[in-house]
């Protein structure tokens, strides 16, 4: 009897900083079922959830992928591929590596839908994950600690609302850990192209490609964009004198401020969370040790500390022109230490600032106090007045109203850059 079986599967933490990346593993399976006659419906999905968490490699990424299956057999079939697959590819030797895979039959629910945004905003445990994925039907499979059913969960369960496109191409096996072979020219092309419909493909502030990982993982290179029709044409572009052993493209919620939180009040903020401050600078920046660059903010009900952190670059020249009373919006996130860590900021109002003076004198000389409450006196022709009030001069600004953000090195896997924020 033929039935009609809507199967989510959700896969996390299968990497670890020394290889292997989670959507190559995703890559094989889906080849795999491919091969047995049995096609996801849509892209398999990248999400990247909080970007804060603890024990994550770093884009902090789980995958998930859909199937429409006719028979209880095909759903024990993907099931035996997928956990066979994660068994074999897992870099269990990872101290932080505890894979995680879920299984869902059926619609998502809104409970899901808010567990998944929460894994964005907040910061899960194990146990809290697993509870919720019994309680709403999920079959689970943890491997060591299972960490990765956290994620997992989400990759299923997210609504995107906003999203991008990534083309991931892979490696051969026998190149991991060497360095890559690119046409560099061809990427800066490929930029020409395809730009801004695709982007972070350049970092501007280091003239150099951004779009090749620096571990020793299997991707070669990852090209994001709005739809899935300009990363293929961007990698279509794009020349490797290494041999490409595939590509997929992914669905993600990359480079969408997904992890944002709005109309949050600075006195109810929470640390490892992030957001988008509307408030007034309330003191100058400085620079500290190590090159960061620090200054306070209020919105009203609180003040908070910010910094532009040193591999920011560049950024942090444009943070030092910022000064007290600048009315700015605020994008980013706060650490362990309560400090906001700026991925970027519009400035609303550029605050005047200026300096007192002692008045001029009719001749032209700036005049010089003649004694408590005296007034003034011009040391050249004598003049005298008998105010004590100083005069106001206006400094230039060498700042605009606009948006400001990080380098592409700097940026993170959910920030929205710029360009997307005009389209």
């Amino acid at each position: 009897m033929t039935e009609n079986i809507i199967l989510h599967v959700g896969i996390d933490d299968t990497d670890s900083n020394e290889g292997m990346c989670t959507t190559y593993l995703t890559h094989i399976i889906i080849k795999q079922l491919k091969e047995y006659g049995i096609v996801p419906t849509d892209y398999p999905r990248l999400i990247r959830l909080n970007p804060f968490a603890r024990y994550k490699t770093r884009g902090n990424g789980a995958l998930s992928f859909v199937l429409n299956l006719t028979s209880r057999e095909d759903v024990e079939k993907v099931e035996k591929t997928v956990l066979e697959n994660v068994e074999s590819y897992s870099m269990f030797e990872g101290v932080n590596t505890n894979p995680g895979v879920v299984f869902y039959e059926g619609e998502i629910t809104s409970q899901m839908r808010d567990y998944a945004t929460g894994a964005i905003y907040n910061i899960y445990t194990i146990d809290y994950a697993e509870e919720f994925a019994k309680k709403v039907g999920m079959r689970i499979h943890k491997f060591k600690k299972g960490r990765g059913i956290i994620g997992a969960i989400a990759a299923i369960s997210i609504q995107l609302d906003d999203e991008t496109f990534e083309c991931l191409a892979y490696r051969k096996p026998e190149n991991y850990g060497t360095k890559r072979q690119l046409n560099q020219d061809s990427i800066y092309e490929m930029n020409d192209r395809t730009y801004p419909e695709t982007f972070d493909n350049i970092d501007i502030e280091g003239n150099y490609t951004a779009i090749e990982p620096h571990t020793p993982c299997p991707v070669l290179y990852g090209i994001r964009g709005n739809t899935p029709e300009i990363v293929e044409k961007a990698h279509n572009i794009v020349e490797s004198y290494e041999e490409i052993e595939d590509y997929c493209i992914f669905r993600t919620n990359q480079h969408t401020d997904m992890h944002i939180q709005e109309n949050v009040p600075i006195k109810d903020m929470k640390d490892t969370s992030c957001y988008r401050i509307q408030c007034k600078v309330t003191e100058n920046p400085h620079d500290i040790e190590g090159g960061h660059v620090f200054f306070k903010v209020s919105d009203g009900t609180g003040i908070i500390e910010c910094a532009a952190f040193e591999p920011t670059k560049t950024f942090r020249n444009t943070v030092r022109k910022l000064r007290k009373n600048d009315e700015i919006i605020l994008y980013g996130g706060l650490n362990d230490n309560h400090t906001f860590n700026i991925e970027k900021f519009e400035l609303l109002n550029v605050a005047p600032q200026h300096k007192l003076l002692n008045p001029l004198c009719e001749c032209g000389k700036r005049m010089k106090s003649a004694g408590k409450n005296k007034g003034f006196k011009c040391p050249k022709c004598g003049n005298k007045i008998r105010t004590s009030e100083k005069v106001k001069q206006f400094l230039p600004r060498d700042i605009k109203e606009g948006f400001y953000e990080v380098p592409t090195e700097a940026r993170r896997h959910l920030s929205k850059p710029i360009v997307r924020m005009k389209q």
